[in-house]
């Protein structure tokens, strides 16, 4: 068997390499003012949210699952995540308080799996999971675009998107948490 740190040469772990390396490239582009800059940063955004679908689809239809993927692929997710709400806070005046939330609901479940996983139970992804990250990533976008383009209000959007995504991520923790104890739980004595 290869040791793990081969496995970056598969396609599902590049382009989820690519994902945290787009973070550094979204971060500096935030930074400057202006519908042009915002336009791009929007572009990086969504192509780097893409990969997310991309390589796991990739990893499973080409049998390249692989430890390192396992590993790196929901860092990158929150490290994208986490950093464009970050960044947003003081630039697009996004409430600090929902960014918290999010990001701990993150930490909480990331805990929750490891917990889960020494005691032999897997915590996969669940639909409240997949539909939490979609609706996080639609509104970043469109709180990354902020400027109105073709008569949308991209910020008034993207912050009603963002309630509907901390909906989703309080859901989606909520469901987390429940189906751990009810599975660690076990058989009634």
């Amino acid at each position: 068997m290869a040791p793990a740190w081969r496995d970056y040469r598969n396609l599902p772990n590049l382009l989820t390499a690519g994902r945290i390396l787009a973070i550094p490239v979204l971060m500096v582009l935030l930074c400057f003012p202006g519908p042009v800059a915002s336009l791009m940063a929007a572009v990086v955004f969504v192509a780097a949210g893409a990969t997310d679908f991309l390589d796991g689809f990739l990893a499973r239809r080409h049998r390249m699952v692989s430890p390192l993927g396992k590993f790196l692929d929901p860092l990158a997710d929150k490290l994208l995540i986490t950093a464009a709400l970050i960044m947003l806070i003081p630039l697009r005046d996004v409430p600090a308080w929902m960014v918290v939330v999010i990001v701990g609901r993150e930490l909480a479940v990331t805990g929750l799996r490891a917990v889960a996983a020494s005691e032999g139970l897997i915590l996969a992804a669940d639909r409240w999971g997949k539909l939490k990250t979609l609706l996080q990533m639609a509104a970043i976008t469109c709180l990354i675009l902020h400027y109105p383009y073709q008569a949308v209000d991209f910020q008034r959007l993207g912050r009603g998107l963002l309630w509907v995504a901390l909906a989703a991520t309080v859901a989606s923790g909520y469901s987390y948490f429940a189906g751990f104890f009810a599975r660690s739980r076990g058989p009634a004595e």
